[in-house]
This record gives structure tokens, sequence and C-alpha cells, in this order.
């Protein structure tokens, strides 16, 4: 039997779960699609994954930054790994602006995709290592959390073209 499958909009946002899994959901996805590039051979197909991979990473930074960053530093008063994930999303931002709506030509291309996914990799091995088993062993709503997360990348996702 087949399930109907939940629209997820503003008014009408996904069931809500633990933040720590919906940002590994994200993490898993992204991987997934870098993936899907390094297989990619047309240009049409490797544009269409670039731009994919540049929505769900801006949407990702942004909802970690508004939401999630600030949650964490606060219950850990933490002044390291925080800051630190900033720094590494403002490079994977301008990461993101050298490849985000250009054609997918050429070598340079293809090694600034493959740098941005290695630097993803890192950052996703330290977030889900370090960031998250410390953010869980605090007093934090992880569920609340997470549902604020859920309805601001909706919203996100929303306004993107």
């Amino acid at each position: 039997m087949a399930t109907a499958t939940r629209k997820t909009t503003p008014s009408n946002p996904p069931k809500a779960q633990d933040a720590t899994a919906l940002l590994r959901a994200d993490h898993k996805l992204v991987s997934s699609l870098f993936a899907e590039y390094e297989k990619a051979r047309s240009s049409s197909k490797k544009k269409q994954l670039v731009s994919r991979i540049c929505t769900e990473l801006t949407v990702h930074a942004q909802v970690e930054e508004e939401i999630f960053y600030p949650a964490v530093k606060l219950a850990l008063k933490d002044d390291e790994l925080v800051p630190e994930a900033s720094v590494e999303h403002a490079t994977l931002k301008a990461l993101i602006a050298q490849v985000e709506g250009v054609e997918p030509e050429g070598e340079m291309f293809d090694a600034k995709i493959k740098v941005m996914s290695e630097y993803v990799k890192h950052h996703v091995k330290e977030e889900q290592n370090e960031m998250f088993p410390k953010a869980k062993s605090t007093r934090l709503d992880m569920v609340e959390l997470g549902a604020k997360l859920s309805e601001r990348k909706a919203e996100l996702l929303a306004q993107r073209p």
C-alpha cells in the first residue's frame, strides 16, 4: 500500500525531529549530491547538481547560523567549536559564490567542486563527532530546536528560485 507524501510548506512544516538528526540528514543528502557530481559527465547534469548543492549548503548554513549555532554556543558557553564552524561556513560561501550559476566547464570548475566536497566532509566530521555530541549533552530541547530548524529551512527553500 502506497503512503501519501506530505507536502512541506511554511504553513505545513515536516514532522519535528531532533535537531542533530535533521542536520545529519542534510549532511547525508549533500554528500550524495557530491558523489553524483563525481560520476556526472554532461555539463547540464553537472550544472543541475551544482545548483542543488549550492542551494542545500546555503540554506543549511543559514539555519545553523541563525538557530543552531547560537543555541549551542550559549548552552555550551562555547568559544571554540561554533566560531570555527562559522569561519568554515564563510569559506564555503566563498566557494559557492565562485561556482553558483557558472557554466561547469574546465578543470578549475571541477577542482572547485572537489575542494568544496572535501571541505564539507571535514566540516561535517567535526560537527557530527564534536559539536553534536556536546550539544546533545546539554539541556537543549533538541526536538524543539529541530522544529525551528525545519520551519526556517522550509521558509528559505520556498524563497529560492
